[in-house]
């Protein structure tokens, strides 16, 4: 894709342009990285980057993900899909809420997945839904973006934080005072632990990343030391993942871990 016509979008937590379309989304901060990303693999070739990794010694079991198949209908797709882009590896994981309903039925979920990537690929002319992963209230989790749920694939939702990062993001609206479902935060902490395990990162850990836009809570080229499992608010303006999410996010931490064998 011509780099010439790649676009950063900052978006709020937007209501859906049509309730047959989409839920709201808390999608503030999603942006289109392809020149960031260029620039990125470029860097990686002059370091080596690509080499075979050492084993990790910390990973855990990689949980079943439902694939794009299961929620995409190709017949529905309203563009070519780009090339999937790239980094290393992940290294930390952010944590959404994608603001919309809690009361759905669970056999909805792809549903509510497509509705979500029509909004963005055709109003919003994004290349592909933002998220790595989504996750419904039952604990089951969905590839999002294309590239592989096994790659260090470059996502589109934390603006400023995409490279080696993954996005997770649970199906619903966690506000102070909301209960978020424990087979939701169950599936996010094993996704995590695998996730994080591949590169051999304690989810309970701080991580340095270098912000890439000045639209982020961080100046670009500002090194940021966030939590390896953070919430979206971390490295944007925002409230996602609602209070309640973010309440959890300790214990999801200590979860991780614990899968991938990590002591206290």
């Amino acid at each position: 894709m011509d780099a010439r016509a790649a676009a950063r979008t900052v978006l709020g937590c937007l209501p859906a342009l049509a309730a047959v379309l989409a839920p709201a989304l808390c999608a503030r901060g999603v942006e289109d990285t392809v020149a960031e990303a260029r620039h990125v693999q470029s860097a990686e070739a002059r370091s080596g980057a690509g080499r075979a990794e050492p084993v990790a010694h910390h990973r855990a079991a990689r949980p079943r993900i439902m694939p794009r198949t299961a929620w995409l209908d190709i017949a529905i797709a309203r563009h070519t899909q780009p090339p999937p882009r790239y980094d290393d590896k992940v290294v930390a994981v952010f944590v959404h809420h994608t603001d919309s309903p809690n009361g759905y039925d669970c056999a909805e979920t792809p549903r509510i997945i497509r509705d979500l990537y029509s909004g963005q690929t055709g109003a919003r002319s994004w290349d592909d839904i933002g998220y790595n992963f989504l996750v419904d209230r039952c604990g089951t989790i969905y590839e999002g973006r294309a590239g592989g749920a096994d790659r260090a694939v470059t996502g589109a939702h934390t603006l400023g934080f995409n490279h080696r990062t993954a996005g997770i993001a649970a199906l619903g609206t966690f506000t102070a005072g909301i209960p978020v479902p424990r087979a939701m935060t169950d599936a996010i902490a094993a996704l995590t632990a695998w996730k994080l395990g591949l590169a051999d990162v304690d989810p309970r850990s701080r991580v340095t990343l270098v912000s890439s836009s000045s639209h982020s809570r961080f100046k670009s080229g500002t090194t940021a030391i966030l939590p390896t499992v953070a919430g979206h608010n971390e490295g944007y303006m925002t409230t996602c993942p609602g209070a309640a999410l973010t309440a959890k996010l300790p214990a999801i931490r200590e979860a991780a871990a614990r899968l991938q064998g990590r002591r206290k």
